[in-house]
């Protein structure tokens, strides 16, 4: 029988794998937490899992009924174990590194529409036993419910890999920066500086629930940023890109390292041409692509189902009502196949879906937990997701975005006399309620006459979401999802997410230039 890990003994070990961030150009002959691998096939088995966690069926199902001893409705088990490594560029020299390993379990309690909620880093039948009394504690009818026989449940995989991320070693990653950074000087002299950040993590996931479903997921993910000082006669300007999805090393290909660099220097260069629109209320059209984040901010968190339960929402009252114009349909969907954003399961052991919030105009659905589905007597929608086994779940978007429309991005751009065509955004804030909002327009351009002319910069857009999407005229045939890497936070959690637009054309939103 193989020995139960302590907490400290599970620190132990990691620790004996790592050395110190400060030796950065040689200290990884091999990846820091190779102690953790085993190869691909073992890790994706149902048994690897309880190896991993060291736990069983029999421990879980003591651990439920502890839980349960207080007359719960429902509990159910989330362990989780994250591995997650940084490495960073600046001044043509990578300087930074580091790893950091999360290992424990979530144990929740629920009773009616109240959660009891306790977590253990120390994943052993005493830690886990004392954490479910505590999550018990929401109940008190002294009745010990029952618990289904588990039962493994399988899923799709939206995110298969070629290399585990725990088998590609610290020299494997390196070159991409030391590339990227080369190429990025070789563009264009007035390059000053750059930083590149480079992230991966692998997440195993052992989900088990009271109604008898227990199941796996490993969840992968990748991110490089790039970011880049340039300097012209005194003036300096600054912008980036990055590119993240859920996949292995395989996804940073010999193109996908050109466009970091060139998307990097064309975007900050630009800048040096940049003018300020004249402020005022004008026609805004939406790039393409990752300016979905208005889509995800103003009116996606509006659409989730625990605010408008609390009829927090200024969709509270909409469902099955007129939102947006007959050719405005969006969605969130977990099932996009290695895009940032997507889930096999959720973080309550649902399968993921693709889920139709506005059809053709009407409000179809919120993004729904297990709490809330059971409020509005539909089924969860596969969006309960929290940020790891120290938190309890909720209602959260997945991959926000618009479907195509009836239109081409030519035909919008002709149609604006004079207006703003808004590329990427950066510092939004919402209030969820109301739907306010206010974003700085990161990139973009000037539309003048049916044409794209000078690059802007130094650009607020504010307005309010619900009418946003009510002011939705055109909407473009040219669909793209975002490809950086977003991460959404929500009531002190962070997920990550992703986003999508096709172009799309919005009579008039207020702009802050130059008076």
């Amino acid at each position: 029988m193989k020995k139960k890990l302590t907490r400290r003994d599970f620190l132990d070990k990691s620790a004996k794998s790592m050395v110190a961030a400060g030796m950065v150009p040689t200290f990884f002959k091999v990846h820091p937490l190779m102690a953790f691998a085993a190869n691909g096939e073992e890790k994706m088995s149902e048994k690897s899992y309880f190896d991993r966690f060291t736990v069983n069926e029999t421990m879980i199902k003591e651990v439920m009924n502890e839980a349960l001893s207080k007359g719960g409705d429902y509990c159910d088990l989330y362990f989780q174990h994250k591995i997650s490594n940084y490495i960073g560029l600046e001044d043509k020299e990578v300087n930074r590194a580091y790893s950091n390993v999360d290992f424990g379990v979530g144990i929740r309690v629920l009773k009616g529409d109240q959660t009891g909620f306790s977590f253990t880093e120390e994943i052993t039948p005493k830690a886990m036993k004392l954490a479910a009394q505590t999550a018990a504690n929401i109940a008190n009818s002294g009745q010990n419910s029952k618990t289904t026989p588990l039962k493994y449940h399988s899923h799709p995989n939206y995110y298969p890999v070629v290399t585990l991320w725990e088998n590609v070693g610290i020299d494997k990653k390196i070159p991409y920066l030391q590339k990227i950074n080369d190429k990025i000087f070789s563009l264009d002299k007035r390059i000053i500086k750059s930083n590149i950040w480079f992230i991966d993590e692998s997440s195993y996931i052992l989900f088990a629930n009271s109604e008898g479903r227990i199941v796996t997921d490993y969840q992968p993910s990748t991110m490089i940023y790039v970011n880049c000082v340039a300097e012209q006669n005194g003036q300096k300007e600054q912008n980036g890109f990055n590119l993240a999805a859920r996949e292995g090393i395989e996804f940073f290909t010999p193109q996908n390292v050109d466009r970091l660099a060139k998307e990097a220097v064309t975007r900050t260069v630009e800048l040096f041409e940049a003018v300020k629109p004249e402020a005022g209320e004008m026609e805004v059209v939406l790039a393409a692509g990752s300016s979905g984040i208005l889509l995800h901010e103003a009116i996606g968190h509006g659409m989730e189902a625990d605010f408008n339960r609390k009829d927090i929402s200024i969709f509270a009252d909409k469902i099955n009502k007129p939102v947006a114009e007959s050719f405005v349909t969006i969605v969130d969907d977990g099932t996009n196949e290695h895009v940032r954003g997507s889930i096999n399961i959720d973080d309550e052991g649902n399968d993921s879906q693709k889920t139709y919030l506005v059809e053709n105009g009407i409000l179809r659905s919120y993004m729904h937990d297990r709490i809330s589905a059971r409020f509005y007597k539909v089924k969860p929608t596969g969006s309960g997701r929290r940020q790891s086994f120290r938190y309890a779940p909720m209602p959260r978007m997945r991959n926000t975005y618009m479907l195509p429309g009836p239109y081409t991005n030519e035909e919008i751009i002709k149609s604006v006399k004079n207006g703003l065509y808004a590329e990427t955004f950066t510092n939004g804030q919402v209030y969820i309620g109301a739907g306010d909002f206010t974003f700085y327009v990161k990139s973009g351009y000037l539309i003048e006459n049916g044409q794209l002319t000078k690059p802007v910069k130094d650009v607020n857009i504010i307005g309010n979401g619900p009418q946003v999407l009510r002011d939705v005229v055109m909407v473009a045939d040219d669909f793209k999802m975002a490809e950086g890497g977003w991460t959404c936070g929500k009531n002190g959690q962070s997920v990550p997410v992703s986003m999508g637009l096709p172009t799309v054309k919005v009579s008039k939103i207020t702009v802050g230039g130059t008076s």
